[in-house]
């Protein structure tokens, strides 16, 4: 098997699950970190065992084919650029870019340099998500209709040490956590046609009361914090979407579907497992579990108190495998270019504007069988 060097640029709070779990993929390995402050490339360097660059020195290294950007939302565009300017395949997390044109701009710039372009998040390469993905399409509750998506929580600040960001634009619940719900409702029934949405943002400042030196300190917020929206598909199905900054605490299912035969409940697409739920009929509804399939065992925190299923970089090992098999991957940019442009109208939408509609499409993902899923990791 063909082994591809990786490298990754940004080693901030996100990029520990992605250190950890990389020497885990099949057929690459990490082989630079980098970041522009170099005392955390040199943390990441001395936890996990890898050499630290500077980020120029990174994107020349000739055994490095493909780079994990891992900074912040603002520069993911700008940085993956730089990635393809060097002729390396960058995986960014999520979103893909802030800014549409800029976006769209870098991926016209991988086409034309005859490079791919993969963007987080891959969770619906999850068994969670591939279990109901596979009740969908053998028609088990029959073609959906509708349904209601629900991201709701009071922010990040109790628990992130910088949170800033999150509350600017590029942040917020949509640009934040939104990426995750649309990656799966495109997985599961396919591309959005056009939005409507309404937002707010209720409070001015935050107050940070995570530990470091943040704490006790406020951040400004200047983008929205409230989103509620109705999302129309190609398909013809609706989906209402809640999302929000300002909310304490709920009883909302993460993602619930509206079929012609039943109802079902898709698991927290922010991670890979968790159980299906399915409703025939007036029936009750009946647990699925998929934590013997591959990608669904509970695996983090690391030990015996492990709780969740925790496979990020299941994208980039697809990647990896595709390039070497000649085939389109899962997580790709054409994607998240889509779940971009869908997010921003969301923000940006105005109720007398009427609907927004959306330009770009995405192909539905193909299934991920349970051969390649216990392929991508060894």
């Amino acid at each position: 098997m063909e082994t591809f060097g990786v490298g990754v640029v940004g080693c901030g709070n996100i990029s520990g699950i992605y250190l950890h779990n990389l020497p885990n993929c099949a057929g690459i390995e990490v082989r630079g970190v980098a970041d522009i402050v170099p005392a955390a490339a040199q943390a990441a360097s001395e936890k996990y065992g890898v050499p630290a660059y500077s980020v120029d020195d990174l994107l020349a290294r000739d055994d490095i084919q493909i780079v994990v950007n891992l900074t912040i939302p603002d520069v993911h565009a700008q940085v993956a650029s730089q990635i393809l300017a060097a002729g390396k395949h960058p995986y960014s997390e999520k979103p893909l870019g802030i800014d549409f044109a800029e976006a769209k701009a870098m991926l016209d710039q991988a086409d034309a340099a005859g490079l791919r372009v993969g963007c987080a998040p891959d969770t619906f390469l999850g068994a969670g998500p591939r279990l109901a993905r596979q009740i969908i399409a053998d028609g088990e509750v029959g073609q959906i209709l509708s349904g209601q998506i629900t991201i709701m929580n009071h922010g990040h600040e109790h628990w992130h040490p910088n949170p800033g960001f999150y509350y600017v634009p590029g942040g917020g619940p949509v640009m934040d956590m939104l990426p995750y719900y649309l990656n799966a409702l495109v997985n599961l029934i396919g591309p959005v046609a056009r939005v409507r949405s309404v937002n707010s943002a209720p409070f001015a400042e935050r107050l940070v009361t995570s530990d470091g030196p943040m704490n006790g300190k406020t951040v400004p917020v200047t983008t929205p914090t409230t989103l509620h929206s109705l999302l129309e598909f190609e398909n013809g199905a609706q989906i209402i979407s809640a999302a929000s900054f300002d909310v304490w605490n709920h009883g909302h299912a993460p993602i619930e579907l509206y079929g012609t035969k039943g109802s079902i409940r898709v698991p927290d697409p922010n991670h890979f497992g968790g159980d299906v739920e399915v409703a025939i009929g007036r029936e009750d509804w009946q647990v699925r579990d998929p934590g013997e399939m591959p990608l669904g065992r509970n695996n983090w925190p690391v030990g015996e108190t492990a709780n969740t299923a925790n496979y990020r970089g299941a994208g980039l090992s697809d990647l990896a495998m595709a390039l070497r098999e000649d085939r389109a991957h899962r997580a790709n940019g054409q994607l998240a270019l889509h779940v971009l442009e869908v997010m921003l109208a969301i923000v940006n939408a105005k109720p007398e504007d009427g609907p927004v509609e959306i330009v770009t499409s995405a192909d539905q993902p193909e299934l991920l069988s349970e051969g390649d899923a216990d392929r991508l990791f060894v």
